[in-house]
């Protein structure tokens, strides 16, 4: 028996992307050619990787359960029974080829191509499993285009407009700042590598203040004794408060004006747009104390140097483009880029993905020459999308074939119930590449086995921190599954296609995605460091990649789009301050956070070791709201709107204010009582731009379950 550790990298959409290694034993047979194929048995953080550094959260260390668990799809599956029963019979790779293509070919001869929708997320957002070569196959099919925003795009959407680019500082320089405003994001269990930084910070000396509307675990490590202060706005409102700092700061003459004058656009329009936004004002709307906005002000322009941290949450408004619009402002009227230390730290993907050879993304999404553009769709509304006659966005035939990997909407999208009824119609194919029978597999035609991230050799471009990470297959593929690439290929081969790129084998693609990476010490060293300015200032010399190459305070692209060209805060429709008939009749606001431990999104909460240990989905509220509605802890109640009602058992805390409440994302539906889900609840209307969606712009009303 040998055996043998092989290096490899995380692959959830998560901003960590951890190093792992994993030891493998491998019978030599002594001689004997048919000896067994390597078995993985531990798995466990690097201890080398410059950013992880040995350490792995509680779902990933037992991702070994999740690769020999019994519940795995192994083998394809055709559904026997009625879509959403979970009944389905094994079947040969040759005979769910046969008839995926011949379905297919039939929709395409008899509605056109854009009546097949392709449609995947960040499951697994490692180079090849994400890009690969769907674009490739989907692209020489003609199907449907997608919008895949529903995290993350948005944020880049509004930074853009103020500075030209969603780019930010690397979150590590938050080891320099002496000021640190997490806004909008748990760091503590969502980004959990970066709380050493911010630790070491804070022995330096730095202050840290925590802005969310639910105090989290991040908001429980202040220490209000040496400074840290914790706020907690009503959902949707930030915005409000970022214009009355502002208002303070421009009032109080704690700008920095050779900054602003010599890197800014719109000044003076700026100044006088905030001079009516007074905290006082906007604590009416916030429900955040006037004093607590004026002092977070001043020590926002005072303390140096200032940074702020904030990652995906708050996208998900109706303004949450405009969030990120308008906190980029912040920056720029204190003169914050010009210190090591001070900014805004989210997301430094772009800073790796600038090292994809654009040649290869232009391949991955070409079309065949002389056909028109398929129509572009956008995966927030698939529930509309899946039930309209014409896929809910403008002309074009209706939906009638549904290609899934790399997710599971019928968990994740809004507005799950509307999704739920597509997926239960009669006359749409669909296909899911998974590895278990997850909510949305359920109602699959055909189900392919997928393999897990130990099984294929991969290249995971993080978000979080600046070291792109190779991935070495640790083991063959389990059963009959194959990964997402082999399935497009073997797809292509089955559809009759002979176009040579959509048969790259994984190597190739690799060496064409990355032509100036040096992959042998990639798959050497197991990760390379993308370029970032030496000093730590990612607009050290104040040029932005906006038209003007200033950070625009007044934005003329907004106007051209019929958006406001000033920051503005405008309330979302479903929320207080919008529409005040649907806040009568639905007084409460939903939250749908991530707060697990041990699964994360959709990912994990099926399995033995995570779900379970989690207890069961609930519904949290506030004592105050709970007495109004004669709820109890432990109580069971109804939480609806227009769109879903849903059973859950009542928690009572102190950590919503009245009028919020909250239920935890990520359960699948058969752990909920009555088999609806967070999402079944939520709103899918779409942000002011961006394509982003407003899961958190949601209202509902709760009452005690009659019996």
């Amino acid at each position: 028996m040998a055996t043998q550790t092989i290096n490899g990298t995380c692959h959830h959409d998560c901003p960590d992307s951890c190093g792992w290694t994993v030891t493998v034993t491998v019978n030599d047979g002594d001689g004997d050619a048919t000896a067994a194929s390597p078995v993985a048995v531990k798995l466990r953080g690097n201890p080398d990787h410059p950013y992880s550094q040995g350490e792995l959260c509680p779902k990933v260390n037992r991702f070994l359960d999740r690769v020999y668990s019994p519940d795995r799809v192994l083998h394809p599956l055709k559904r026997v029974g009625p879509k959403g029963s979970g009944e389905f019979e094994q079947i040969s790779w040759n005979q769910a080829l046969t008839e995926i293509a011949e379905q297919l070919h039939s929709v395409i001869d008899t509605h056109g191509a854009e009546a097949v929708l392709p449609f995947s997320d960040a499951g697994n957002q490692s180079l090849l499993a994400m890009t690969g070569l769907s674009g490739r196959l989907f692209g020489q099919m003609g199907a449907s285009k997608l919008t895949r925003a529903i995290c993350g795009v948005t944020v880049g959407a509004g930074m853009s407009m103020t500075n030209g680019t969603g780019r930010g500082m690397d979150a590590l320089e938050l080891v320099h700042s002496k000021l640190i405003i997490l806004w909008a994001t748990n760091t503590r269990l969502t980004n959990r590598h970066l709380w050493p930084t911010i630790e070491k910070a804070r022995a330096d000396g730095a202050r840290l203040v925590v802005i969310d509307p639910i105090r989290t675990m991040t908001a429980d490590a202040i220490d209000e004794d040496r400074g840290d202060l914790f706020i907690q706005p009503l959902p949707g409102t930030d915005i409000a408060m970022m214009l009355a700092m502002m208002h303070v700061i421009i009032r109080d003459g704690l700008t920095d004006e050779d900054w602003i004058a010599e890197h800014t656009l719109g000044y003076d329009e700026l100044r006088e747009s905030v001079s009516d936004w007074s905290p006082e004002s906007a604590a009416k709307i916030t429900g955040i104390e006037a004093s607590v906005i004026e002092q977070l002000a001043i020590d926002y322009a005072t303390v140096r140097p200032a940074a702020i941290r904030s990652l995906i949450g708050a996208e998900h408004h109706e303004n949450g483009a405009m969030f990120f619009r308008t906190l980029a402002c912040l920056p720029a009227l204190t003169g914050a880029w010009a210190e090591r230390g001070g900014g805004i730290a989210k997301s430094v993907g772009s800073y790796s993905e600038d090292l994809v050879d654009s040649a290869f993304i232009r391949l991955d999404l070409e079309q065949v020459e002389g056909r028109p553009e398929p129509r572009t769709l956008n995966m927030s509304r698939l529930g509309d999308i899946l039930t309209s006659p014409t896929a809910a966005e403008g002309d074009g035939p209706a939906v009638h074939a549904l290609i899934v990997w790399n997710c599971n909407p019928l968990v994740t999208v809004p507005n799950a119930e509307a999704t739920r009824q597509g997926l239960e119609r009669d006359d749409l194919f669909t296909v899911v590449h998974e590895q278990f029978l997850t909510d949305t597999a359920q109602y699959a035609d055909i189900v392919l086995p997928a393999t897990t991230q130990i099984e294929s050799d991969d290249v995971v471009f993080p978000w979080g921190h600046l070291w792109i990470g190779w991935n070495s297959a640790a083991i063959d593929p389990v059963g009959e599954s194959c990964s997402n690439t082999e399935l497009f290929r073997r797809l292509a081969t089955a559809m009759g296609y002979t176009e040579p790129a959509l048969f790259d084998d994984d190597s190739t693609l690799i060496e064409q995605a990355l032509p100036s990476v040096d992959l042998d010490e990639l798959r050497r060293v197991g990760w390379v460091r993308a370029p970032y300015p030496e000093d730590g200032r990612p607009f050290g010399d104040g040029t932005f990649e906006t038209p003007s190459g200033r950070v625009e305070f007044v934005s003329e692209r907004l106007e051209n789009i019929g958006q406001p060209r000033l920051p503005t805060f405008v309330a979302p429709n479903e929320g207080p301050g919008g529409n005040s008939e649907l806040l009568a009749k639905y007084p409460l606001q939903l939250l749908t956070p991530k707060q697990h431990t041990r699964f994360l999104n959709s990912t994990y909460s099926q399995l033995p070791k995570h779900g379970p240990a989690e207890g069961e989905p609930f519904v949290e509220l506030d004592a105050e709201d709970a007495a109004v509605r004669e709820l109890g802890d432990g109580a069971t109640a109804r939480v609806w709107n227009d769109r879903a009602s849903v059973t859950l058992p009542v928690r009572i805390s102190e950590r919503l204010r009245p009028g919020v409440v909250a239920i935890p994302f990520g359960w699948w539906r058969h752990q909920h009582p009555d088999g609806q889900s967070a999402n079944s609840l939520t709103n899918d209307t779409l942000t002011e731009w961006g394509g982003g969606v407003a899961y958190t712009d949601t209202l509902v009303q709760i009452e005690p379950l009659l019996n």
